[in-house]
C-alpha cells in the first residue's frame, strides 16, 4: 500500500505530501526520537504524538514513508515547508496512536 492509497480509507489526513507513491511496508509506533531512530525500519509509517521539528529529522534519516500525527496533533507552517524540502510526507489522524495502529493492521499493514 502507498501513502496515497492510504489517505483514501478516510481516517488520516494530509499535511505534507511531496511523495504520496512511498510504499508502507510496516509501523513503527514511538515518542523517544533516539530509540525511533534506532528501531524504526525504511519505508515504515511512523505513528507518534511529536510535533517538533525533529520529527522530520528523523524520519528523514530512517527513511520512513510517512509520519502519521495521531490524536490531532498537527504542526506549524515551519515544520510543514521542511517537510516537503525534505521529502517527509505527514499526515494527520483524530484516532488515538492504538487506533491508529489497529485501523493500519486492518488495511494489512
Amino acid at each position: 500500500m502507498t501513502v496515497g492509497d492510504l489517505l483514501k480509507c478516510g481516517a488520516f489526513s494530509e499535511l505534507a505530501l511531496p511523495h504520496p507513491e512511498r510504499t508502507i511496508s510496516g509501523v513503527y509506533i514511538g515518542d523517544l526520537l533516539s530509540w525511533v531512530m534506532g528501531r524504526a525500519e525504511c519505508d515504515n509509517a511512523w505513528i507518534t504524538i511529536m510535533s517538533n521539528i525533529n520529527v522530520i529529522a528523523v524520519a528523514s534519516l530512517v527513511d520512513t514513508s510517512c509520519i502519521i500525527l495521531a490524536e490531532g496533533v498537527t504542526v506549524n507552517e515551519d515544520i510543514l515547508n521542511t517537510a516537503k524540502e525534505k521529502e517527509v510526507n505527514i499526515l494527520t489522524t483524530e484516532l488515538t496512536v492504538y487506533e491508529a495502529a489497529v485501523k493500519l493492521a486492518s488495511m494489512n499493514i
